[in-house]
């Protein structure tokens, strides 16, 4: 009996355990990872880990899920470094992080039943300091100013000033111009909170967790050019696989970008990616 309540407990530890801490959700390419090192192409279902740096290019967009349930949004020609991942298991697990957005949008949600669970994330943009527990909030380091939204919940800020106080009266703003002392926190505008949260979603075709389908860029007639076709487009920030295929005289070799949600957005990519790198005639399949 004792044995069987022992390996019950190692095998819900293993469960516990098994959760990533962070794990990409979803790409608007171009994007990349930066770990040690390499610089490489953000892949869809890579788990990340302590000083993992995502950076993404014109247009881009990254979603990032937390093993508390949060998700991470980072907007186009942001860098955002993971330090300080955790999952500390005593009576109640705590996960635990320190993001450092040193440049572009971010944007940190914690679904409503996450909220249960037991976090301490911290967040430095653009010289301030945030710590959530289970909130929304958006920000940024823009070239002018700083900005921290908070769009539900509370958070503690400590300013670029090294000012403490906390933000629990959404949606407001704090400011920080680059030139100048910070302002106020204030009420925020509906409109340019709309605006804000833009920078950060979603809306163009993006491989993500579960998609099925697929475009085929190019196909090589030789390893040598599929090679350097296939890093190409990776250099560029797009998580292209190289797939070969056998014919009667040889081997051929296709290009592509899998983990499409569905056909629409795999034409859409389609279309968006012809004449890039000699993709002149993209075609999609299942």
């Amino acid at each position: 009996m004792n044995k069987l309540i022992g390996l019950t407990l190692m095998l819900v530890a293993l469960s516990v355990q098994a959760e990533p801490d962070a794990q990409v959700q979803a790409v608007q390419m171009p994007a990349w990872l930066q770990r040690s090192e390499n610089r490489m192409p953000l892949r869809v279902g890579s788990e990340l880990r302590n000083g993992d740096t995502l950076v993404t290019g014109a247009n881009a967009r990254i979603y990032v899920h937390t093993a508390d349930g949060s998700t991470v949004k980072l907007g186009e020609n942001a860098t955002l470094k993971l330090e300080g991942l955790s999952q500390q298991s005593a009576e109640k697990t705590l996960f635990s992080a320190v993001l450092n957005v040193a440049k572009g949008a971010f944007r940190f949600t914690t679904a409503s039943l996450a909220r249960l669970k037991a976090r301490a994330v911290t967040v430095r943009v653009a010289g301030a300091t945030i710590g959530i527990r289970g909130t929304d909030v958006w920000g940024k380091d823009g070239s002018d100013q700083g900005v921290v939204c908070l769009i539900e919940g509370r958070i503690s800020v400590t300013g670029p000033d090294s000012s403490d106080f906390v933000m629990d009266q959404p949606p407001s703003f704090y400011k920080m111009p680059k030139d100048a002392s910070p302002l106020p926190v204030a009420a925020v505008d509906p409109e340019q909170l709309k605006k804000w949260a833009a920078e950060t979603e979603i809306a163009q075709p993006a491989p993500q967790i579960g998609g099925v389908w697929k475009v085929d860029l190019l196909t090589l007639p030789n390893q040598s050019s599929a090679l350097a076709a296939y890093d190409q487009w990776r250099a560029a920030g797009y998580d292209v696989r190289l797939l070969p295929v056998a014919k009667q005289d040889g081997w051929q070799y296709k290009l592509r970008v899998v983990q499409l949600p569905n056909r629409a957005d795999a034409q859409k990519m389609a279309e968006q990616l012809k004449g890039m790198f000699g993709a002149e005639n993209p075609s999609v399949s299942r």
